[in-house]
């Protein structure tokens, strides 16, 4: 069974075991410097968890973590983002968190960015209503490079 629930200071280790692990972090491409130091992903997630404008979830499986969903920026550029840890790919996780965000935050338009080569992504955001809008080119510091990437919007 998957849920949703507010995020503990507890979680933030599981998210560290997930979003440091270099495969998923190539998946993603788009990672931030606070990907690669312990201490300053710890300050990133203080800052996450003192914004009051970012709705943040854990995902459980089973009463287990199993990754993080939220959606945060100004009203009129309101966007998802996710992280599942690798282990847990591929069961539905994603899709059924998601699902149950969008059903949480009734905010419409609703964006969402992934690399373009990162199907298994496109394809949940697909299912949970998200049509791609756009296609760009941006730096992936997971892959040190310029890669594509598409925009997906729930209307």
């Amino acid at each position: 069974m998957i849920s949703l629930r507010e995020t503990h200071d507890s979680d933030v280790a599981h998210f560290w075991a997930h979003q440091s692990d270099p495969d998923a972090q190539y998946a993603a491409a788009f990672t931030g410097k606070y990907h690669y130091d312990r201490a300053e992903f710890d300050a990133h997630w203080a800052r996450i968890r003192a914004d009051a404008g970012i709705v943040q979830r854990t995902i459980l499986a089973d009463g287990e973590v199993v990754g993080q969903i939220a959606v945060f920026g100004p009203s009129d550029e309101r966007e998802i983002t996710y992280w599942i840890g690798r282990a847990h790919w591929g069961r539905g996780i994603a899709t059924a968190a998601l699902t149950a965000l969008v059903d949480l935050v009734r905010d419409r338009p609703l964006y969402a960015r992934a690399a373009a080569d990162n199907t298994g992504s496109i394809r949940v955001l697909e299912k949970c209503g998200f049509a791609v809008t756009g296609h760009d080119r941006g730096f992936a510091l997971a892959r040190a490079a310029e890669i594509d990437e598409v925009t997906l919007t729930l209307t």
